[in-house]
């Protein structure tokens, strides 16, 4: 046997004990970032979860697409607004909004898993009840003592609800479901509603055993910018409440706490920029990213 097939017959035995471990466990990846536009990448995200599904896991996509809404915004003269890093969405922009999200990168991420020999059904929020959102109330804080001004962020809103019932329709039809991040109000209003977001509660709604967010930095990294591999809950409070985490990194951590007071085991932040990252992550005992437990 030469290295390199040694080399290789090690990492298939050192995945045995997680492929065995993870058997029959539903897992809810969100899909965004670097990952979803090179093509490179693009490919090997699906390979990842065709695998996992091939192995016994049930892998359940959440996806994003901001770029690809700012690319047809602009294509027509439609100027967006962003407040804290999140989109206002009037009527207009609700409309591109949606038309992106579910007519086109929902239906290439299927088409690309569906190619390469997966099974996937694309869904939004609003098909079979999934999602039931409501009007988000985003408070800005003022500086000093001033009370937080009450932002209306238009048609942006917030999960109260995940029915499961389809989602669990199509596990056990053998089909991986494919979420364009998309809700819908009481009254049938349609709501733009953070990837990140819906992807937590439908990983709590579900009892998932991991949710694992893609995203385009390392992980969690501590003052020093070196990846933190394993994270608690307290001590990632304590590192939001010293500045040591902050940014956009804030709104993740919060998703994967809530994830976890929820029922979910796990919550993984990693790299989407690495070729197959979800593998590594899963399948290795160090992973690639930042993995927060209780």
């Amino acid at each position: 046997m030469t290295f390199n097939d040694e080399y290789r017959a090690k990492i298939l035995i050192e995945a045995l004990p997680y492929i065995q471990r993870f058997n029959g466990a539903t897992i809810v990846v969100k899909y965004g970032g670097h990952a979803m536009v090179d093509e490179h990448l693009k490919n090997d995200f699906a390979l990842d979860v065709i695998l996992m599904k091939y192995v016994g896991m049930n892998p359940i996509v959440v996806h994003g697409g901001g770029p690809q809404i700012g690319d047809l915004l602009e294509q027509l003269s439609i100027k967006p607004e962003f407040i804290d890093g999140m989109r206002v969405t009037d009527k207009q922009t609700m409309d591109v909004v949606e038309m992106v999200l579910v007519g086109k990168v929902n239906k290439e991420i299927v088409s690309l898993i569906n190619r390469n020999g997966g099974s996937a059904v694309g869904l939004s929020g609003k098909d079979g009840r999934l999602i039931t959102a409501t009007k988000m109330q985003y408070l800005k804080k003022k500086n000093g003592d001033q009370p937080p001004e009450i932002i209306d962020m238009g048609m942006v809103g917030e999960v109260t609800s995940v029915d499961t019932n389809i989602l669990m329709s199509l596990i056990k039809s053998e089909f991986m479901p494919v979420i364009a991040p998309v809700g819908a109000g009481k009254d049938g209003e349609t709501y733009n509603i953070n990837a990140d977001l819906v992807a937590g509660h439908v990983a709590s709604a579900l009892n998932a055993r991991k949710l694992i967010l893609l995203t385009d930095t390392e992980g969690v990294l501590d003052r020093d910018g070196n990846l933190i591999s394993t994270l608690t809950v307290q001590k990632a409070l304590q590192l939001i409440n010293d500045g040591t985490i902050k940014g956009g990194m804030i709104p993740k951590i919060n998703c994967c706490i809530e994830a976890l007071n929820s029922g979910v085991k796990k919550a993984h932040i990693i790299d989407g920029r690495k070729s197959h990252a979800i593998l590594l992550e899963i399948f290795t005992k160090i992973g690639v990213g930042t993995e927060l437990v209780h």
